[in-house]
């Protein structure tokens, strides 16, 4: 039976695979038809392409009212539940941004983050791409949830700001590679647990361009537990939670009221 306090979240773990948008998306539209009933589902980070496709940027970019985000708004209204898309990269004009986009249960968007911290190490998302600059915060039925994606995870900073406008969740859209595999575990229950704050990752699987993918999408709470974990391969990562331990754990341990530091 399931308490009606609880939330249920849901991270499909794409695997990546060098083939077209279309047949991209098609897969992860019927991922989220295959997963269970959920209050809220994620993507991982410019899986429409893979990361690492930097030579499709261009032409994969698309409008935030573009058939991508048509797409699923109508697949949110058909489940009934919120969708953080993961990212794109998003066409605005003559610049294109590495963007994610979170949609409510109406098919609305809630939020727009556009990446920050940029790639730059083996990678040309920095050339190709132009940061984003504002940090997002989104009002959501369980709480504020803070949008980040993958690199913005080494930058703790970040975290802070979207605690210091009311966060109580992150979310975390991810290509993050194999080699670096532990680095990433590491950096989600330290963002959970320093922040005292759920943390919800989605993290790409399979490779893309020769590059292998980490997988290993988290559900973390705030004391940086692990609620679930995924493997290396393409998988949906679920859990309940309970939206209330935000709260508990910031009142047993109240670590944020002594920061000096802003």
């Amino acid at each position: 039976i399931r308490n009606e306090s609880h939330m249920r979240v849901t991270s499909i773990q794409l695997a990546m695979i060098d083939q077209p948008k279309e047949k991209n998306v098609d897969h992860a539209l019927a991922l989220i038809d295959q997963a269970p009933t959920s209050d809220l589902i994620l993507l991982p980070e410019i899986w429409p392409c893979g990361f690492f496709s930097f030579d499709r940027y261009k032409d994969d970019s698309e409008a935030i009212d573009g058939p991508l985000v048509k797409a699923f708004k109508a697949a949110a209204r058909n489940r009934n539940c919120h969708i953080f898309m993961g990212s794109m990269v998003e066409k605005d004009g003559q610049h294109l941004y590495n963007t994610s986009i979170l949609l409510n249960s109406a098919g609305e968007i809630a939020a727009r983050y556009r990446k920050i911290h940029l790639f730059g190490y083996q990678s040309e998302e920095i050339t190709l791409l132009k940061p984003g600059t504002d940090v997002v915060v989104a009002d959501t039925p369980w709480g504020k949830s803070g949008l980040s994606t993958c690199y913005d995870l080494r930058f703790p900073e970040l975290y802070r700001r979207m605690i210091g406008a009311g966060a109580t969740f992150f979310l975390v859209a991810s290509a993050w590679p194999q080699v670096r595999l532990e680095a990433w575990r590491l950096f989600n229950r330290c963002r959970a647990h320093e922040n005292l704050a759920f943390l919800i990752s989605c993290n790409c699987a399979g490779a893309n361009q020769g590059k292998m993918y980490a997988g290993h999408s988290m559900i973390v709470d705030p004391m940086g537990q692990v609620l679930a974990e995924g493997a290396a391969e393409e998988q949906l990562v679920t859990a309940e939670i309970d939206p209330n331990q935000v709260d508990a754990a910031r009142q047993e341990f109240p670590a944020l009221e002594d920061r000096t530091l802003s």
